[in-house]
């Protein structure tokens, strides 16, 4: 069994080492080829990522200026808007990042008494 595992430590030890010596010759063979990787993904950024985030913009700003900007009628759900404890900030009723235009309180939406 000794010799067994002896023969696999001396198999991988030469295979290791055979592999390693193709790998130093064909990065050496390579030489430049880190700089023109670096160009070709310069020129895709230029050419290809930001005329892509400026399309996306783009689209972005013209679906917005389509949207309406109505309040949504408010319906009282019994398992929306539940406060069984006050929030520790402000008056307790309201959550931390509200917004008067779009989050109701459970009574409805702020100055606008029904």
């Amino acid at each position: 069994m000794a010799t067994v595992g002896a023969l696999t430590r001396a198999l991988l030890r030469s295979s290791l080492t055979h592999s390693g010596r193709q790998l130093s010759a064909a990065a050496a063979a390579a030489g430049g080829h880190g700089e023109q990787a670096a160009r070709t993904w310069k020129i895709l950024s230029f050419v290809v990522a930001l005329p892509g985030v400026a399309v996306c913009m783009l689209n972005m700003y013209l679906k917005e200026q389509q949207h309406s900007h109505e309040q949504p009628e408010f319906i009282p759900y019994s398992h929306l808007r539940i406060r069984s404890k006050r929030f520790p900030w402000g008056d307790g009723n309201k959550s931390l990042f509200h917004n008067a235009h779009v989050n109701a309180l459970p009574g409805g939406y702020e100055g606008h008494e029904e």
